[in-house]
């Protein structure tokens, strides 16, 4: 049985990810610190299991064997490297640091203590998204030439997000780095390499410290580019793919939950049958501590995305073209 220690409840999805341990049949929640003692306590009331005030305390209590981390954005590095050191394998909410330098420092320290790392990048098991890996494989639409996905809600308008989540400091950005990083790395990922640059236009509708509304371009291999959207102010705004090639087109999105596919000019547009999730990012976590087996594609896309986020945020506020190879690491 795999003993969870939670570090912290500060993200949205901080339950959703206890709810998968709770319902796991080889994991159990044991123990919780948090940043906000308050929270924390309520959190580990309601759980049964104690409240540390102090994280190395909860990390040497000899109790847990493994964290999930939902800690503000700008402490990921602080506690991933202390649960690290202590030999705790990470569960880990998006993005796993806010730059490249920090991301590596995590990795080796997972690395040089033998445990198993998996990020959240939850839309990377979803059905659609191996469908079109596979069209993408048999290369259905030929060179690949353009790459588009919007992801958008009304959280900022409707005010049901939570304050913390546009605070500059501890989340290191907004609408982009929390609700972008999905349509960030699926862009980074049906474009089939990693992008060379990225150039970012952030807005402000509501007038928070942090973007509420962006849009990222990353320049791909051969021409190929793609074009990434997120925001918090757009109320009906569906989750929306498009990827097209020299030798065709695909769309999905909701709310009809479509994949078409049309390839030649004689072709009308065809429904591509969309095959069942694979295990959550969570479930593989799990099989990888009990397995001895690595990440290694979850951990790969990781560490690109925060380098993807990281030169946007740079392009938004120098107002230019950030090359990845200008980052460092």
């Amino acid at each position: 049985m795999l003993r969870i220690g939670k570090i912290s409840y500060w993200h949205v999805h901080a339950w959703d990810y206890t709810n998968q341990a709770l319902k796991h049949p080889d994991t159990v929640m044991a123990a919780v610190w948090d940043e906000n003692e308050e929270r924390g306590r309520a959190a580990a009331e309601k759980l049964g299991v104690p409240f540390y005030a102090n994280l190395d305390d909860m990390l040497t209590s000899g109790e847990i064997d493994a964290v999930i981390v939902d800690a503000p954005t700008n402490r990921h590095t602080e506690v991933m490297l202390a649960a690290a050191a202590a030999g705790k394998h990470i569960f880990t909410e998006k993005v796993v640091a806010p730059t490249l330098k920090e991301v590596n420092r995590i990795l080796k320290a997972v690395d040089d203590n033998g445990l198993k790392l998996t990020v959240s990048l939850p839309r990377l098991n979803d059905g659609y998204t191996l469908a079109i890996r596979g069209l993408l494989e048999k290369e259905a639409l030929g060179q690949i030439t353009q790459v588009r996905v919007r992801l958008s809600h009304n959280g900022a308008l409707a005010n049901w997000l939570p304050e913390h989540f546009y605070s500059l400091e501890q989340c290191a950005g907004g609408a982009l780095i929390d609700l972008g990083c999905h349509p960030m790395y699926l862009t980074r990922l049906f474009l089939g390499e990693l992008p060379s640059e990225v150039s970012a236009q952030f807005g402000y509708v509501t007038g928070r410290e942090v973007e509420d509304n962006a849009v990222a371009l990353v320049r791909g291999a051969g021409g190929a580019i793609g074009i990434v959207e997120a925001g918090f102010v757009n109320p009906h705004s569906p989750f929306s793919i498009e990827v097209h090639g020299t030798k065709g087109s695909l769309f999905y999105g909701t709310p009809e939950n479509k994949l078409l596919v049309r390839t030649g000019d004689d072709q009308a547009w065809e429904s591509v049958e969309i095959p069942a999730n694979r295990e959550s990012a969570f479930e593989q976590w799990v099989g990888h501590v009990q397995n001895g087996t690595t990440a290694d594609e979850n951990i790969a896309y990781a560490r690109e995305l925060t380098m993807l986020m990281e030169a946007a945020g740079r392009s938004n506020s120098e107002g230019r073209a950030v090359r990845l190879d200008e980052l460092e690491g």
